[in-house]
């Protein structure tokens, strides 16, 4: 089963995501020089789809705070402080959609409700599908890419430090990053 922009009706369904092969990640800036790589190992969503009104489907995510991976064990840890994310007293993150729009060929807007730190903001996240297909175990499969940025501070993740040189050593922009494989239940 291949799917385009013409049959999103044979996609029609509930998936739920195969973390195994999918990401959730991040990128900020580092000391205005560099970006900083990470994701979080821990988390479950799903999707519904509605493929004859594309308005109609929903998602919805929730992150295990503490699964946090930027390859570097002691900055996870200062990010897993009240400094940045405060996982002991926010262990999760979450994402529900709202309204999910159409935007011709195989593009998408998903908005929803984001929840970092019990402060809910609402996003829109521009998501292109990737497409449809059968794996070897006969599961039917789908893909989706999509990124967005998001200043931290809406979310009350405020900690920084001044660099000597001017700037500041962690950027209040960050891209959150999107790379989903679903695997359809119903």
């Amino acid at each position: 089963m291949t799917a385009t922009a013409t049959d999103f009706r044979t996609l029609t369904g509930t998936y739920t995501f195969d973390t195994a092969h999918s990401r959730l990640g991040f990128v900020a800036r580092h000391a205005m020089v560099t970006k900083v790589r990470g994701g979080f190992n821990e988390f479950e969503g799903t999707t519904t789809i509605d493929g004859d009104n594309p308005a109609n489907s929903t998602v919805s995510i929730t992150i295990d705070v503490a699964s946090i991976d930027t390859r570097n064990a002691q900055r996870d840890g200062h990010i897993r402080t009240n400094d940045f994310l405060d996982v002991e007293k926010f262990p999760k993150i979450t994402f529900v959609s709202t309204s999910i729009e159409h935007d011709g060929g195989n593009d998408f807007r998903v908005t929803g409700d984001l929840t970092i730190k019990d402060v809910t903001k609402q996003i829109t996240l521009p998501l292109e599908f990737q497409g449809a297909a059968k794996d070897p175990f006969g599961n039917d499969r789908i893909g989706f890419e999509g990124s967005v940025v998001v200043n931290r501070k809406d979310w009350g993740i405020t900690w920084n430090a001044a660099l000597e040189t001017g700037g500041v050593l962690v950027s209040e922009k960050v891209t959150l990053e999107f790379e989903i494989s679903a695997i359809k239940t119903v």
